[in-house]
């Protein structure tokens, strides 16, 4: 049975195994509370996804920095699918998706949503002071932060990690939106796990919230930043059989999708072919959860093409990801007076 462990301390053994090996460590999901000079906690979250590593080892520098002295703020730390990283995946097969499952998730009942909840309430009596999930992208994509609420607080909290700012009300069941009922929250992607720069990213970012007194609510045109709402995502159905190089598949996919991120695409971009009828296989799910394909995609001519602009983030060529996950998801550009 999956459960919940709550520790008040690090274990020394955790600032020097590696996500592979953190299972000797904590038995589960866990939420380990520390104490700081200023009370209300930031809460951090790490490992949702157990290939994506960048947050846990960011953090096990940031821990070591502090272990003999005091932190500046309370800090709430939630590691997250334990078993998926001991097997350096995203997710087991048999699994949930962790960050689909928080509060607001559209599953039934099961030990990983409720588990959920449990870190949820415990946060809100604690008066959690800011949210932080940090994550790694599978594909070609810049640093970026994700928010789900268009206010000057958490807009502010992400343009501090990042120029580049991705609104999205879909999927549901993410950690950042369950805590976005709490305190601001923001979700940063940072990078490939792995790439240099990812994890002194990630400790500038949680260092500066960690000392962070209070969020600035001034005038927000005086910051430099882009906003995009995600306005779809495109995924597979499951009789699909897809590839990026078997000659043979259903559907192939360009081999450099991934470069088309965060690309402002033209009407005409192609993404692959497809054979007979499996282009009825491709959807497009908007906001609403309506399958919304014929209004972005033309198959003609037995290649897949984009009907109108948009802008691709997460394009990833791992097959598995996207069964997992999706293909990517589509962006617009928000304007900023749209906010106020």
């Amino acid at each position: 049975m999956l459960k919940l462990t709550q520790l008040d301390y690090i274990p020394d053994e955790l600032l020097s195994v590696s996500p592979r090996e953190l299972y000797r460590v904590l038995p589960g999901p866990t939420l380990v509370h520390l104490e700081g000079r200023q009370p209300q906690p930031l809460f951090l979250c790490v490992l949702q996804h157990g290939n994506e590593h960048t947050g846990f080892y960011a953090l096990q520098k940031v821990l070591k920095k502090y272990r003999n002295t005091e932190l500046p703020r309370s800090l709430s730390i939630f590691f997250g699918n334990i078993e998926a990283a001991r097997r350096n995946l995203r997710r087991l097969d048999e699994q949930v998706d962790y960050n689909r499952v928080w509060p607001g998730h559209q599953y039934g009942d099961c030990e990983e949503s409720r588990i959920m909840q449990q870190v949820t309430d415990i946060m809100r009596e604690r008066k959690v002071f800011v949210s932080l999930d940090i994550h790694n992208n599978t594909g070609l994509n810049p640093h970026y932060a994700c928010i789900n609420r268009l206010d000057p607080k958490f807009i502010y909290l992400a343009n501090l990690f990042s120029r580049t700012i991705v609104y999205f009300t879909r999927p549901l069941g993410v950690q950042s939106m369950a805590f976005a009922e709490l305190c601001p929250a923001v979700t940063v992607e940072c990078g490939k796990a792995g790439q240099p720069y990812g994890e002194p990213h990630a400790i500038e970012y949680i260092e500066a919230c960690l000392r962070m007194a209070e969020l600035p609510t001034h005038d927000l045109r005086e910051r430099e930043f882009n906003i995009y709402s995600t306005v779809a995502i495109v995924r597979f159905s499951k009789d699909i059989d897809f590839s990026f190089s078997n000659d043979s598949a259903d559907i192939l996919l360009d081999s450099d999708l991934d470069y088309l991120n965060f690309r402002e695409l033209e009407p005409g971009t192609r993404l692959g072919q497809f054979k007979d009828d499996a282009f009825k296989g491709v959807e497009v799910w908007n906001n609403d959860g309506d399958n919304v394909v014929q209004e972005f995609f033309q198959f003609k001519d037995n290649e897949i093409r984009l009907l109108k602009p948009v802008m691709p983030s997460m394009l990833t060529s791992d097959e598995h990801i996207i069964r997992q996950d999706c293909l990517c998801y589509l962006m617009e550009k928000h304007d900023l007076p749209e906010l106020q």
